[in-house]
């Protein structure tokens, strides 16, 4: 992003980008370690709190704003977007954080998320996952697992899961990556990238909601499951997993594929696996669509193709127009095409 910083400015502390307020988030959850990692993100990458702006739709990850002493915004359901889009507008240098759930942004929102990542305006956008309406008392949200039981689904879910990162990829996402509360040095790392990368940043955060969906993470990110189920991408290095790395991913040539393998085993032929990278669309897509029980889940940076954004296009055009003979006057765009009088 485009921050403009004061040389003479004493370097900010996490303490001050924590503002007055009481946080108030259920004990235990995981919303406290998201909003220390955003903190810590910031002092690493020298933001300023002149040039940092929060905007939240409506949810418990939406209170984010007040928790941070920066300029906020705390919207309407699903609307973080389209009020993100008009602060980039108004002024392209600002930095813009948009804070939104898996029920806030996927559904009453899901349009305005479509819009504002294919438009790729310059923003991150943290989109925290529990797999639950925690707010509104545990109804079942767009990315519930099929069976899940809720509230508003006491004979379990019927639907399947909307997958966010598959989600984000298909609507023209540059950049898109996934994270879990617990593990916080891999989430800092992945903030810092989304910060530096020009345009639209999507991060889904992995969390357990405590009170209506404990345990979501349970099957690939605790201590006991992690290096079986979990596989961290990082560029430029081989996809394997498992304890001691014994297990690794390749190109299965039959369904046009990923598939899991034992290195050193009978399908290993020493040229089958793949280096992890970023701005290949297609690798990203299918290492977005991995599945438990076959597959681990995939975390960390899993799509990083910069392009130019929207906000810095519309203010291209616009000195391109105001510098060539194409310049129009009102009048004139009033009366061009087809126009009538009534």
């Amino acid at each position: 992003m485009d921050t403009k910083i004061d040389t003479n400015t004493p370097p900010l502390t996490i303490k001050d980008f924590a503002s007055d307020q009481e946080v108030r988030w259920c004990p235990g959850c995981g919303d406290y370690s998201v909003i220390k990692a955003v903190q810590k993100t910031l002092v690493e990458v020298g933001a300023r709190k002149e040039n940092t702006v929060f905007v939240s739709g409506i949810g418990c990850s939406s209170r984010f704003p007040y928790y941070m002493d920066t300029y906020g915004f705390h919207g309407i359901h699903g609307r973080a977007p389209a009020i993100a889009s008009g602060l980039l507008l108004a002024n392209p240098d600002l930095d813009v954080w948009v804070v939104t759930g898996d029920g806030d942004g996927l559904s009453i929102g899901g349009n305005h998320m479509i819009h504002i990542l294919r438009h790729n305006y310059n923003c991150v956008i943290l989109l925290f996952n529990n797999g639950v309406y925690g707010l509104t008392k545990g109804q079942y949200s767009p990315t519930s697992e099929k069976g899940q039981i809720t509230p508003s689904s006491p004979f379990g879910v019927i639907d399947p899961p909307l997958e966010p990162a598959q989600f984000a990829i298909g609507a023209g996402a540059r950049f898109v990556a996934r994270v879990v509360d617990i593990q916080q040095q891999q989430m800092i790392d992945v903030l810092k990238a989304a910060y530096e990368h020009k345009g639209a940043a999507l991060v889904e955060i992995f969390q357990n909601c405590t009170v209506f969906n404990e345990g979501m993470c349970e099957s690939f990110a605790s201590k006991s499951t992690k290096s079986e189920h979990q596989i961290e991408l990082v560029e430029g290095q081989p996809l394997v997993y498992g304890k001691d790395h014994e297990k690794g991913l390749k190109c299965d040539p039959g369904k046009l594929n990923l598939k899991s393998y034992d290195i050193g085993g009978e399908e290993d032929d020493g040229h089958c696996g793949i280096v992890h990278d970023p701005t290949n669309r297609t690798l990203a897509f299918l290492l977005a669509q991995m599945q438990m029980p076959d597959y681990p889940m995939a975390t960390g940076v899993i799509y990083n193709d910069p392009a130019p954004s929207y906000e810095r296009e519309v203010m291209r055009q616009i000195d391109e127009i105001r510098a060539s003979s194409k310049r129009k006057s009102m009048s004139d765009v009033l009366h061009q095409g087809f126009t009538w009088k009534v």
